[in-house]
């Protein structure tokens, strides 16, 4: 290497670096907490996200699920709709009753208490829900059925039920016009 570009390179001084200036109405401290502060809102939204995205997955599973209790793991049969309280722990489903006819079945927790009513016919029909085993919808309306074929034959022989307050707000509001048998 040559000398002479050593010395060319030594006389140019290196230049002064100085330090960033800092700001001088923010205090350290108040820095300090600032940057808490956002770490600490940045933490709760994200923590925020997962659990409404886990909410959603969760409630998303849910309607599957029931989708295929309802209409069966292959999605064949007739689609019936479902309608829930949680203010009053009821479910309320419509069936199909005849060819052309639906009927009501409602699952009232509170009461445990289970209710049909056929729209072709003008009567309503009860009967106890099993907390342990709960019954399922087809055998439920399978039951009322020859309920009200037994009720068809024997005439008016059955009396209705006579005090309705045993029955929750759902139930009384289905069978409001129709009288009421224990099935």
């Amino acid at each position: 290497m040559d000398s002479s570009s050593k010395e060319a390179l030594l006389e140019d001084a290196p230049p002064q670096y100085t330090a960033s200036p800092q700001l001088p109405c923010i205090p350290h401290q108040l820095k300090s907490l600032l940057i808490v502060g956002v770490v600490v809102v940045l933490l709760v939204v994200v923590v925020t996200g997962f659990l409404l995205l886990g909410l959603h997955i969760t409630e998303t599973h849910a309607e599957t699920v029931l989708r295929m209790t309802i209409q069966g793991l292959d999605g064949e049969g007739s689609p019936q709709q479902l309608a829930m309280s949680k203010k009053e722990r009821t479910g309320t489903f419509a069936v199909r009753d005849a060819l052309n006819s639906s009927a009501m079945v409602v699952y009232d927790y509170n009461k445990l208490l289970i209710s049909y009513r056929s729209w072709l016919q003008q009567a309503c029909y009860v009967t106890r829900l099993h907390e342990d085993n709960i019954q399922g919808l087809d055998a439920v309306a399978a039951a009322f059925r020859r309920r009200q074929a037994e009720g068809k034959e024997a005439g008016a022989a059955a009396e209705p039920l006579a005090d309705r307050s045993v029955l929750g707000t759902t139930i009384n509001v289905l069978c409001s016009t129709v009288p009421v048998y224990w099935a």
